[in-house]
């Protein structure tokens, strides 16, 4: 079957000492629907704050572009290059590029979302519940700086919502890798408690709660026990929607390392079925 979108590289940011790069996933309009505006995500890689690129998710991006969903896949700055919190910046002038580009990409900017992996979806996960954080929405976008980095939905599978309890997980398990990124990512643990989107839950310092979807492997090894469940408990607690869809004896990053198996497909639909419908789903997506 031919893929019914394009696919273009664009420059979103040509600053801060680099240009940073969005892989753009846009659907072929369907003449059917006249004057049709398509939902979107803003798609944040993994990688241990370090590594990776906007290419990581590309079987999930290309999966939600062939369902209709414009996919903005985003490279931002990493360490050595900055530390926290200047990728959740670029992150943050990310989905505000995508808002004032909406109408000529297609987009309708009401409907605008994203979607986060692991280290990815922490850093999505603060710019959800905190779009107009000075830290986060610190980078001005000229004239269009009345926009706000706002989610209409949010889906983030298996993040790290709690760096604080993740970084005392990794020490215990002697996890080097994940312990020099931490150390390259994050000043001191001060920060890693005030970057921390289960710490805001448990603050009540949000200012937004979208309708979030969070995809988890039971056997994910990468974060501590229980980490995406207590979050989703929490979110639900302070007044949010949230839908946990959890998949037995899956590992961190399940779907991009098997993307043909059975669980990895059934999660896509659900990915894909809940950026559809901006969050808004039934009873019976479960």
């Amino acid at each position: 079957m031919t893929d019914q979108f394009d696919v273009e590289d664009v420059i979103y940011q040509n600053g801060n000492g680099s240009q940073l790069l969005a892989r753009l996933y846009k659907p072929w309009a369907n003449p059917s629907k006249g004057s049709h505006l398509n939902p979107a995500v803003v798609s944040v890689h993994g990688g241990r704050w370090c590594d990776d690129s906007r290419l990581t998710n590309e079987v999930i991006d290309r999966h939600l572009a062939s369902h209709g969903i414009f996919v903005m896949a985003i490279d931002f700055r990493m360490p050595p290059q900055v530390k926290f919190p200047h990728p959740v910046s670029d992150i943050n002038y990310a989905i505000r590029w995508l808002k004032k580009y909406a109408q000529t990409v297609g987009v309708d900017a009401k409907k605008i979302g994203g979607i986060g992996t692991s280290s990815g979806g922490h850093q999505l996960l603060l710019n959800a519940l905190k779009p107009n954080d000075d830290w986060y929405a610190s980078q001005p976008l000229g004239s269009d700086n009345d926009l706000d980095a706002s989610l209409a939905f949010v889906i983030a599978c298996w993040p790290v919502s709690d760096p604080l309890e993740r970084y005392r997980y990794v020490l215990e398990k002697k996890m080097q890798l994940h312990i020099e990124c931490h150390h390259a990512y994050w000043k001191d643990e001060l920060e890693m408690g005030k970057g921390s989107p289960q710490r805001i839950l448990d603050e009540n310092e949000m200012s937004h709660l979208p309708p979030l979807l969070l995809i988890q492997g039971t056997d994910d090894t990468v974060l501590s026990p229980g980490m995406t469940k207590k979050f989703a408990a929490s979110y639900e607690a302070a007044g949010g929607k949230v839908i946990l869809c959890e998949f037995k004896g899956q590992p961190h990053t399940f779907i991009t390392k098997f993307p043909l198996h059975e669980d990895s497909d059934s999660a896509m639909k659900k990915i894909s079925v809940f950026a559809s419908a901006c969050g808004e789903v039934g009873a019976d997506f479960l």
